[in-house]
């Protein structure tokens, strides 16, 4: 009978890396990493800590269906069912959109509009997260602003199965409401009931349709595409530009992420709405990311 090889943790992450360079995995050390490490119960940094501890026949077995199924592209926060957001865990599965970095941003400047600091708060304040897909925006700020009352809408019901979960699990339920709503439907104000807010905060599907073939495959195959996109990328800034001095208190703040491009065309959309003080932040890759305004 032909003896099975044993592998090392090192071993084994160095051979999966290269396998995935060769396949052309994107990112194929933090998979190898990610994966393995889902596996064996450990963090990233604990592979290195016990990089001679083998890695037992059953534990190889669950790993190769990981990697098998990343290979066919699926993406890793998917593969694991979770994805940390403001150091925060969130479950994530195909029914929303792969909270990105970049969006921490959003959230920093949100808390820094409110007054807050970026690890508390105790205003009473009112906020809506339109298009809150896992519900990444809405919970970290609910989780970091005790006196925050939030409200979180989607047109997708799926989605708000997920961002339900994602409340319970960071024990902020009770301070978080869901809407089921289209933001560029004639009903969106209706349903939620002459609310008025203190932010009206969204990261919006804004890349233009046109581009969708141009993504990367994980993001093609995977990702819902009404979370991502619209006809021109630019719908969704439209609604919102319209929609914030329905919603908004005297004084209050529309904050937005945008497109890398689209920044001069919604700060024009905001300011014929008569938004003032618009502010346009760059992200850590010096590309145009956070817009926001004031409602007069």
């Amino acid at each position: 009978m032909e003896q099975l090889k044993e592998w090392q943790v090192v071993e084994l992450l160095k051979t999966t890396t290269d396998f995935f360079t060769s396949k052309n995995v994107d990112e194929p050390r933090i998979s190898a990493e990610l994966l393995l490490a889902h596996v064996l119960g450990k963090s990233r940094l604990d592979l290195y800590l016990h990089y001679n501890r083998p890695v037992y026949q059953d534990e190889l077995e669950r790993f190769r269906v990981l990697c098998r199924e990343r290979l066919e592209g699926r993406p890793v926060q998917y593969i694991l069912g979770e994805q940390y957001f403001y150091g925060l865990r969130f479950q994530v599965d195909e029914r929303v959109l792969i909270p990105r970095p970049e969006t921490e941003l959003l959230v920093e400047h949100a808390l820094e509009l409110l007054g807050f600091s970026n690890r508390g708060g105790d205003g009473e304040v009112k906020v809506l997260d339109i298009g809150t897909g896992s519900g990444c925006i809405a919970l970290t700020m609910a989780k970091l602003c005790l006196n925050l009352q939030v409200t979180a809408v989607d047109c997708s019901p799926r989605a708000l199965e997920v961002a339900r979960l994602n409340a319970e699990k960071l024990g902020v339920e009770s301070r978080v409401s869901f809407i089921l709503a289209d933001m560029q439907s004639e009903a969106f104000v209706g349903a939620l009931q002459g609310a008025a807010y203190d932010l009206v905060i969204s990261n919006p599907p804004y890349i233009p349709r046109s581009e969708w073939e141009g993504l990367q495959r994980e993001v093609r195959q995977f990702e819902p595409e009404v979370a991502l996109t619209t006809p021109s990328g630019m719908e969704c800034y439209q609604a919102l530009a319209a929609l914030g001095p329905k919603l908004l208190l005297p004084g209050g703040k529309l904050s937005l992420e945008l497109h890398s491009d689209a920044a001069q065309e919604v700060s024009a959309l905001m300011a014929a709405e008569g938004f003032s003080s618009i502010t346009v932040l760059k992200d850590y890759s010096q590309h145009d990311r956070v817009i926001s305004g004031q409602h007069s």
